[in-house]
């Protein structure tokens, strides 16, 4: 996260948590103190659960909010999903003790991630658009103080009982100001950078 985070404007760190509505209730939710300058976190864990009563995870396919542009086709969508979702299958396994599966059942946790935002807003009036890919595509209007907007990226994910449906754990990831600006302006250019915020995520609800 120190990698990913530089520091960003005053306007986007006094924002609100945004809400995209992918997450089941914000409320529980409480900011994390101590965050790397230009990274903002949210998070709720279930403390009545047991996180050893769970041995194995579902990975649900990654929600990626975009759709086909001009810029970005739809090939490209599908390959940003799966270097996405191949980013959290391999931190899965790095863990070690825990398996992938692919149906529910006891013992079996649901993880459900998204990427659901990027900011694009110098005023501040409509901080959260929730367009990611899109604005990765424009970078090079960021580079070299051409544009003064503070971009950001937007992560969101929560663990639920594959069985029950019973929430776990969710959590809300915010990087902003120049970690967000991409070398390239190119989908690959996002995704990179992306894939280590999922990662993070993940550890975020899951640790």
């Amino acid at each position: 996260m120190v990698l990913l985070a530089c520091s960003s404007g005053p306007k986007m760190m006094s924002q609100p948590m945004p809400q995209s509505g992918f997450l089941p209730n914000y409320a529980l939710m409480q900011a994390v103190p101590n965050t790397p300058s230009g990274t903002r976190v949210w998070r709720y864990r279930n403390e009545a659960v047991k996180s050893s009563a769970y041995t194995a995870v579902m990975i649900d396919p990654i929600y990626l909010n975009q759709t086909p542009t001009q810029n970005i086709t739809a090939e490209s969508l599908i390959q940003a999903k799966i270097a996405l979702q191949d980013s959290m299958i391999q931190a899965v396994m790095k863990k070690g003790n825990i398996q992938i599966v692919t149906k529910p059942g006891p013992g079996v946790a649901r993880i459900t991630v998204g990427i659901t935002g990027a900011e694009a807003s110098a005023d501040g009036l409509k901080p959260w658009n929730f367009t990611p890919i899109g604005l990765a595509a424009n970078a090079a209007a960021y580079a070299g103080g051409v544009n003064a907007k503070t971009p950001a990226l937007v992560v969101e994910n929560k663990i639920t009982d594959s069985q029950s449906n019973q929430l776990l754990g969710e959590g809300l990831i915010t990087v902003e100001g120049e970690s967000f600006r991409t070398a390239s302006g190119s989908v690959d250019s996002f995704v990179d950078m992306a894939k280590k915020v999922v990662v993070e995520a993940l550890k975020l609800s899951a640790q």
